[in-house]
């Protein structure tokens, strides 16, 4: 392994935004290590290191010479444990710099993985290794399968009340390798999509561009999250700063 302390690991670095990421980082002369729950050659003078992050075996290893983290690596659940493991190993191998892509309302909206990620911002924060931290809007990947999904029924829900203000992926892995090749910043500005849509607006994107048509019926979220979307509570409409690419231009792109 490269034991220099320019080199920057990167854990999620195959996922949607990592593997956005990890190029921008070798244009920029860095030297890069990818957290990977499998082994992989080494390729494009990137090395590849398999660690369970929920484990946490071989992070002392995968840690060595490193000087920057991008914490990039999520799930539906874990991502408090994982980022412990992490924070501990960041901490032990010296780490300068750890960065965190976290998620826009981490903090207000009451769901399940929403709450694990808000324990890994605090895992990050009370660490004792400088960090920086950044929430984004959903990707507009994850938008895309989420409509795609509710497009197969005979009828499309739309939920009363619901916004979203998805963002590019590429606009976000701009703006975290920006944050990584600087110093630590604490909690920085949200980054969020150009505009806000109703899940109906963004269904009839996608169902035009596909060329399809589907009845909507409205449906009620229940409970405290449903009160909290209502609210806009995963939305940041003030002080966020703005990425470039919006939900139709995605489109195009992707659907044609």
């Amino acid at each position: 392994m490269t034991s220099t302390l320019s080199t920057i690991l990167v854990t999620g670095g195959t996922g949607t935004l990592g593997s956005l990421v990890v190029p921008l980082l070798r244009e920029a002369g860095r030297d890069v290590r990818v957290l990977s729950r499998h082994a992989r050659e080494t390729a494009d003078g990137v090395e590849y290191v398999a660690v369970d992050l929920l484990e946490g075996e071989g992070l002392e290893g995968a840690l060595a010479g490193v000087g920057t983290v991008l914490h990039l690596a999520g799930g539906p659940k874990g991502d408090d444990i994982a980022t412990r493991n992490l924070v501990r190993a960041a901490k032990s191998a010296g780490v300068r710099h750890l960065v965190y892509i976290s998620v826009i309302g981490a903090d207000r909206v009451p769901l399940a993985w929403l709450r694990s990620k808000l324990d890994a911002e605090r895992a990050i924060a009370e660490s004792g290794v400088p960090w920086t931290t950044l929430r984004a809007a959903q990707f507009h990947e994850l938008t895309l399968n989420m409509v795609r999904t509710m497009a197969k029924m005979p009828v499309f829900p739309v939920p009363g009340g619901l916004r979203l203000q998805p963002v590019d992926a590429r606009d976000v892995a701009a703006r975290i390798v920006e944050l990584a090749l600087g110093g630590p910043a604490g909690l920085v500005p949200d980054l969020a999509g150009p505009k806000v849509y109703g899940l109906g607006d963004l269904a009839r994107g996608y169902l035009k561009a596909r060329g399809k048509r589907r009845p909507t019926m409205p449906v009620r979220i229940p409970g405290k999250a449903g009160r909290a979307y209502r609210a806009g509570d995963n939305l940041t409409l003030d002080g966020a700063e703005i990425g470039k690419r919006t939900w139709e231009d995605f489109l195009v792109e992707r659907v044609g």
